[in-house]
């Protein structure tokens, strides 16, 4: 037992975090115990805020589970984000007014490469200690360290003569920079602007926001570390195939635009991502995963929770998803309120986005009895109610948003609610997302065979109409994920059902219109194997009685063309169509008018015929 590691006891701290497997469980003296690990030549030790999570409470009921869970989760080894080094060497492009603009080029002229743009009638500037144009930003691209941007009605400074004056405007001038500072107070350049590295914007008329950008803006120069947030596998991909357009759901959701079609996948920009993790929750086929950290670390992190909380004998956890914000929300209520119920378990992540319909319905199968997802101005609010309303068709009410702002509302809710009945036996679910959600939902509900789904869900079944489908097979040719296929000896169409995307591709692409939807999660064995869904009867070759194509379109095409095309004018002719490509190939090299026939071979010359021509000569 210690009481003050951070002050008479640190040679204990010390002697813990020498050993490698310390966790404190306090964050108000990171910095110190961080101090010690440095000076001792020790790695970091894991950090905890074990008071405001579970030791500050009103609930009086047993905290050991709580506590216990929370401990093993933060000793659990993660791998840390991949990253790319950015470089900026400050070159700094001012947009704005000459009074705004030319007043921070003098506060950042000492420490960035300053280019102002002005973008009024003002007259030139009388000095040259940093660089000044006029004219319109156009357009801009990029992020910190690789700006481009094109300015329009371009106007440099003609620095001869007495007087200096503006040069003849052009358009379309082109240059690069790493740092962008907007005061021109109009329409944000990107998209999501706040999030994109690098692009710092301030209304010209707060003189502390200029300040605090101007201040930010003097920071940004050096080798900075970007975190890869999402990893990509095209092969993968739905978007496309065939010039036809499938799925866009990261398209769709992407704040900050750093998402594009490329062909038939599509291609992230890792300069640009900001790493809110929607793209990697909607996607249906695991093209775009969450990488920082991965996907299994966070499915780890749910287990250990679960497990740890009820191997130390607790009964029907909560869970208590947050980020940054909710983590602060937490610390006020345990500070100058109720703080959290004793089976409240929060776990806090980087990008709530993440946490989408697989990981809820992972962590009810792993024994949570209930999980609130607590929201945040950071979180793009659709994207999580639509993974919400995915998981509560598969499990029920047994998942909400909380959308509070007030720390005691946060407590009155959780202490209020009444905790539904958790699974009987927790399961560990593996795998892909998808894969995770299936064994989830036969844990949750293993009585059903088939759970509908909201219109949007990424699971479901493709129906056929057998009426109108010629087994043309160019589905089974696009179908990106293998769910279509086909049978090479006979023409039948098969599904698995636990394959298909709903991407679109296959009704899209499908000439006779012959495809629709339904949504449902098939938990029934036979939805892992193929079944065949449309077949017709083969056709026999009139030649060699070989089967191909399918007999109900060979005898269509034979009524249409047979006597009614030039082509299939004689009986002959005709009857080639009811050939297979062997006999019908034959058939076109013996008729008359073999379109493969071409000029009579010349004769082979022989040593003969050279001789004879020389005793002619």
């Amino acid at each position: 037992m210690h009481s003050a590691l951070c002050t008479s006891q640190t040679d204990s701290a010390a002697a813990a975090i020498g050993a490698g497997d310390a966790v404190i469980c306090c964050t108000q003296e990171q910095r110190l115990f961080e101090e010690i690990a440095g000076e001792i030549g020790a790695p970091s030790p894991a950090f905890l805020d074990l008071r405001d999570r579970a030791g500050w409470t009103a609930d009086e009921g047993d905290l050991l589970p709580k506590m216990s869970a929370l401990v093993a989760e933060a000793a659990l080894d993660t791998s840390a984000a991949k990253t790319v080094d950015v470089v900026s060497e400050g070159l700094c492009l001012i947009v704005g007014s000459g009074d705004v603009a030319l007043a921070a080029a003098k506060r950042l002229q000492e420490s960035l490469a300053v280019t102002v743009l002005l973008t009024g009638d003002d007259e030139p500037p009388m000095s040259r200690d940093f660089d000044v144009v006029r004219g319109q930003l156009r357009q801009a691209s990029g992020a910190l360290g690789q700006f481009q941007v094109t300015i329009d009605a371009l106007q440099q400074l003609d620095t001869t003569g007495r007087s200096w004056s503006w040069t003849a405007p052009r358009d379309g001038g082109r240059s690069e920079c790493d740092i962008i500072l907007d005061l021109t107070g109009g329409t944000p350049l990107f998209p999501a602007h706040e999030k994109r590295e690098g692009y710092l914007r301030a209304d010209p008329k707060g003189v502390q926001a200029v300040a605090d950008a101007v201040l930010e803006a003097s920071q940004l120069v050096g080798t900075f570390e970007k975190p890869l947030y999402v990893r990509s596998e095209p092969l993968l991909c739905a978007h496309s195939r065939a010039s036809q357009t499938g799925c866009t759901n990261c398209l769709d959701v992407c704040p900050t635009g750093a998402i594009s079609p490329n062909g038939d996948h599509v291609s992230i920009d890792p300069m640009i991502c900001a790493g809110c993790g929607a793209c990697a929750s909607l996607c249906p086929s695991g093209s775009i995963t969450y990488d920082a950290p991965p996907t299994d670390t966070l499915m780890r992190r749910i287990q250990v929770l679960a497990k740890a909380y009820l191997d130390a004998g607790g009964s029907a956890p909560r869970l208590l998803v947050v980020n940054e914000h909710g983590a602060e929300m937490i610390r006020l209520a345990a500070r100058f309120g109720r703080g959290l119920p004793a089976d409240v378990l929060p776990l806090e992540l980087e990008a709530m986005n993440t946490f989408g319909h697989a990981e809820i319905l992972a962590a009810l199968a792993a024994g949570f009895a209930h999980v609130s997802l607590l929201m945040s101005p950071k979180v793009d609010r659709a994207v999580q109610e639509r993974e919400l309303t995915l998981a509560q068709a598969i499990a029920g009410d047994k998942a909400t948003l909380l959308d509070l702002n007030d720390p005691d509302a946060l407590s009155d809710a959780l202490f209020g609610a009444e905790v539904p009945a958790p699974i009987n036996e927790p399961l560990r679910p593996m795998g892909t997302r998808r894969q995770i959600t299936r064994q989830a939902a036969r844990a949750l509900a293993p009585e059903a065979d088939m759970l509908p789904l909201p219109d949007d869900a990424p699971y479901g079944a493709v129906l056929v109409d057998t009426d109108s489908c010629t087994l043309c097979l160019s589905c089974v040719s696009l179908c990106p994920s293998g769910a279509l296929g086909d049978n090479p000896d006979l023409p039948q169409l098969r599904f698995q059902e636990d394959a298909c995307l709903r991407c679109g591709l296959c009704a899209n692409v499908c000439p006779e219109q012959a495809i629709s939807y339904e949504p449902r999660l098939n938990l029934q064995p036979e939805a892992l194997s193929q079944v065949v869904v449309h077949e017709e009867e083969p056709f026999a070759c009139v030649e060699c009685g070989t089967l191909f194509g399918v007999k109900s379109t060979i005898e269509r095409i034979t009524e249409k063309l047979a006597g009614k095309h030039a082509m299939f004018a004689t009986s002959d002719a005709a009857r080639m169509i009811q050939m297979c490509d062997d006999c019908r190939v034959n058939a076109q090299f013996h008729q008359e008018n073999n379109p493969f026939e071409g000029k009579e071979r010349p004769r082979v010359r022989t040593t003969a015929d050279y001789l004879s021509k020389r005793r002619d000569h």
